[in-house]
C-alpha cells in the first residue's frame, strides 16, 4: 500500500473563523459536531459503508485527512482508518467528557471536532480512528 505523506501548502494554513462565521458556512448538523464537539448516532452516517476509492476530507475546510486506502469497517457504527494521510493532518487532544478517557482527533488545519482514535484497530498501526461522516466530505479517485 503506498499512502501520500504530502500534503499542499495550502492545507497547511491555518483556518480561523468566529463562529457566526463557521454557522453561515456549515450545515447545521456539520456545525454541531465540527464546532461543539457533537456526535452523529451510530450507522447513520454516509460514509460508514462507503467503498469507493478516494480521499476523505475535513468538512470544515478542505484538509486531507484519511485515504479509503486505510478505510476498513470496524462495526462500530462510523467510519474508521487505521491511519491519517500524513502525521501533520489531525491533531490529537485528552478528552475526559462524558466520564471517560479518550483521545479527540481533531482536524490540524481547522481545529473542527472529527471524532476519536482508540487503540483496538487492525495492523498495521492497531489504531482506529473512529470518525463522523459529517464531519467529512469524500472526493472520489479520478481514473
Amino acid at each position: 500500500m503506498i499512502l501520500s505523506w504530502e500534503v499542499d501548502a495550502v492545507e497547511k494554513k491555518k483556518v480561523k473563523k468566529s463562529e457566526d462565521e463557521w454557522k453561515t458556512t456549515l450545515a447545521p448538523e456539520t456545525f454541531s459536531v465540527l464546532r461543539k464537539k457533537g456526535t452523529e448516532p451510530p450507522f447513520s452516517g454516509k460514509y460508514v459503508h462507503q467503498t469507493a476509492e478516494g480521499t476523505y476530507v475535513c468538512a470544515g475546510c478542505g484538509n486531507k485527512l484519511f485515504s479509503s486506502e486505510t478505510k476498513f469497517d470496524s462495526g462500530s457504527g462510523w467510519p474508521s482508518f487505521f491511519t491519517p494521510v500524513s502525521p501533520d493532518a489531525v491533531l490529537l487532544k485528552p478528552d475526559t467528557s462524558l466520564g471517560m478517557k479518550r483521545t479527540e482527533v481533531v482536524c490540524a488545519r481547522c481545529g473542527g471536532h472529527l471524532g476519536h482514535v482508540f487503540d483496538d484497530g487492525p495492523k498495521p498501526t492497531g489504531l482506529r480512528y473512529c470518525m463522523n461522516s459529517v464531519s467529512l466530505h469524500f472526493q472520489e479517485k479520478k481514473e
